[in-house]
């Protein structure tokens, strides 16, 4: 990687929320090339493992795990108004932290929709309610139309996230490359419509995982070379399925959502024998339905955009 000086400067404080591998990776990366004094970051994690390279590279680093009865009372010292919060952490909601960010007046970013401890796996809510497809509603819910409010960006992680930034270069490459003319899309239907009219039906992104362990992968043995935590916390989620505009069936087992947009299947719960699914669904009834339920639904599926 080539040394790059910062990009931009920035006056205000900067908060991170988490220090794992990616809070630990990401700070070389904001001090080389973001213009911020290191006294200006604080780092506010659940336990002290990051210290020494916090130390090394001069920030301050508290050790508090966030909770919902002590977040703000943490956080209310640190953040205010220009400043960033920079959430990279598990167990810690996400909505919670945008609405902290927005109420102080201080930008957000995150990698991920995250609800507080407990919530994936809490028999009191139902699998509707312990989906990506409802946190992601919920963080929806929180948009304002007032002009004057700070940013909050969500998910923008590598994937998703980072990979937005090449799907959208890839189609105006694809638009020059075939002599298609086009000013650069400013809104969500305007890549929407490029991407229709150069007649793209589907976008494929595919990772490679370029991490070396220490321990040899033994035979019959499946690594995860993700957060444990994270792995772990998912894996208690019903599954969910994102269904293309185009296609007209789901598998047997499959539900969509009731509530707003419908776009999310669910074949559920994620760690069960199949034999369980359809219990498991209709558990769920009450928010899912099968998709050939739904006949508007169906209708609608017809007049959205391919992309």
């Amino acid at each position: 990687m080539t040394e790059q000086g910062p990009y931009l400067d920035f006056p205000g404080r900067l908060v991170i929320v988490g220090f794992g591998c990616i809070g630990q990776g990401l700070l070389p990366l904001i001090l080389r090339h973001i213009g911020i004094s290191p006294a200006m970051i604080t780092v506010v994690v659940a336990d002290a493992d990051g210290r020494p390279i916090a130390e090394q590279a001069g920030v301050r680093l508290l050790t508090h795990a966030l909770r919902p009865e002590n977040y703000r009372q943490v956080l209310e010292p640190l953040v205010g108004r220009g400043d960033f919060l920079l959430n990279v952490a598990v167990d810690v909601s996400s909505l919670a932290l945008i609405d902290f960010a927005r109420n102080r007046g201080a930008l957000y970013l995150d990698t991920s929709i995250e609800p507080w401890r407990g919530a994936y796996d809490d028999p009191t809510l139902a699998l509707a309610a312990r989906t990506n497809y409802a946190l992601r509603e919920q963080a929806l819910a929180l948009r304002t139309d007032s002009p004057r409010q700070p940013t909050a960006v969500l998910t923008h992680g590598a994937n998703p996230g980072l990979v937005s930034h090449f799907v959208k270069r890839a189609l105006l490459d694809l638009a020059a490359e075939t002599g298609l003319a086009v000013a650069t899309p400013r809104q969500r239907t305007d890549w929407a419509e490029l991407a229709r009219r150069l007649g793209v039906r589907t976008i494929h992104i595919a990772e490679r995982d370029t991490q070396v362990s220490e321990l040899r992968r033994q035979a019959g043995e499946f690594v995860n070379t993700w957060s444990v935590d994270g792995f772990i916390s998912e894996a208690q989620q019903p599954c969910e399925l994102g269904w293309g505009s185009h296609e007209r069936r789901l598998p047997r087992d499959g539900c969509h959502h009731m509530a707003a947009a419908m776009a999310a299947a669910r074949k559920q719960p994620s760690i069960c024998s199949r034999r369980d699914a359809p219990r498991a669904c209709a558990a769920g009834r009450q928010a899912a339905v099968p998709f050939t339920d739904s006949p508007s639904r169906m209708a609608n599926r017809s007049r959205s955009p391919t992309t």
